[in-house]
């Protein structure tokens, strides 16, 4: 019987690199991609990644289509989940077995701009995946959280058993929120349910307004980086590779239930964080990255760097340092994320360099 996985945000950095993975661990399964392929970023990025999955899937870059495409196991519907009707139609034609929710508004500065969309997606969004998940219950909901909800958290490295009760940005919030609202369907409804805490997530085809991304790009155009709380920060930078393996172990991790279930109702409802559990300083980050663009031939040897960086203040809804603790995620799937910030930097420079080469544009 083909097993059916759904996974939201499809077109997305993480959800577009998952369904790849997922074609070639999944056989049996059909992959279900869903994605409304907003403008955030360039849509073009999202395009690519799609027809990335459509070669996966085995078939040619222009079987591609943005308004829905079939290829082989992979069926990509384009949506909105913070349409009720749309989500409510997708659980009704296909009920899906598994759903993994990665469709959500990111960007932490952003939700200073414009915080609208982010309670459109990050929790008008996920309450009608719940629903559905109510309404045509799964075997398993896995859905992105993010390491943002521990905030100015003092206690490193981060834990799961950490109070996160003091966002310092309306992402953050929401991304509690959905914890939240999933802990109270799981309890109520029975649905089991997965958080992941993702941490700082790099690497090649990922999103334009992440530090590495922009930074390379300034970098290639002669402008100047900003380098925020004057280079005092520390992000604990995850390689796309690392978190879609933990997002896969993850998805057949069974739930431990309590042998007397009648009297004493477990709930189905856990959270992982997904880091390397290495922090690394901003500007030894800037450091690494400059060397893998000179080494790939991006920029001339004699780049002056110092010239195109300055050290500002920290920005509102910014945290001075992110650091996993990952010991529940190697206890429970025997996985710990492990690729350097050197090797996953060279390998997102490799790819930028034919990204931006005019045979490619």
């Amino acid at each position: 019987m083909i097993r059916k996985i759904l996974v939201t945000g499809a077109a997305g950095f993480i959800g577009a690199f998952l369904c790849k993975r997922m074609l070639v661990l999944e056989p049996n399964s059909q992959i279900i991609g869903f994605d409304n392929l907003n403008d955030y970023y360039d849509v073009n990025l999202k395009l690519d990644r799609l027809r990335m999955l459509a070669q996966a899937a085995g078939g040619q870059l222009e079987d591609m289509k943005p308004d829905g495409f079939e290829v082989g196991r992979f069926l990509f519907i384009k949506g909105d989940i913070a349409n009720e009707d749309a989500v409510n139609a997708l659980f009704e034609n296909y009920h899906p077995d598994i759903v993994v929710n990665l469709a959500a508004q990111a960007g932490v500065r952003y939700s200073i701009e414009n915080p609208r969309s982010y309670i459109d997606s990050n929790l008008v969004g996920f309450f009608n995946i719940l629903e559905a998940c109510r309404n045509y219950p799964v075997t398993h909901l896995i859905y992105a959280s993010s390491s943002s909800v521990y905030g100015e958290n003092s206690s490193i490295p981060f834990s799961e058993n950490d109070r996160v009760d003091q966002p310092v940005s309306l992402y953050a919030a929401t991304k509690k929120a959905d914890e939240l609202l999933a802990f109270a369907y799981s309890k109520l409804y029975d649905i089991p349910a997965t958080g992941l805490r993702f941490f700082t997530v790099y690497g090649p085809m990922g999103r334009p307004d992440m530090a590495y991304f922009g930074f390379a790009e300034k970098l290639t155009a002669g402008e100047t980086i900003q380098i925020f709380n004057y280079g005092n920060c520390k992000r604990d930078f995850t390689y796309i590779e690392d978190i879609v393996e933990g997002i896969t172990r993850v998805i057949s991790l069974p739930f431990e239930k309590d042998g007397n279930h009648d009297v004493t109702p477990q709930v189905r409802h856990r959270i992982y964080n997904i880091g390397n559990n290495s922090p690394v300083n901003l500007t030894d980050f800037v450091n690494i990255l400059q060397h893998s663009l000179i080494h790939a031939g991006v920029l001339p040897t004699d780049y002056d760097f110092e010239a195109h960086q300055k050290l500002v203040p920290m920005q509102p809804g910014d945290v001075p340092v992110t650091y996993a603790d990952t010991s529940n995620l190697e206890r429970d799937t025997g996985f710990k994320p492990s690729t350097s910030l050197e090797d996953g930097l060279s390998r997102f420079v490799e790819w930028y360099r034919e990204y931006k080469s005019p045979e490619q544009r």
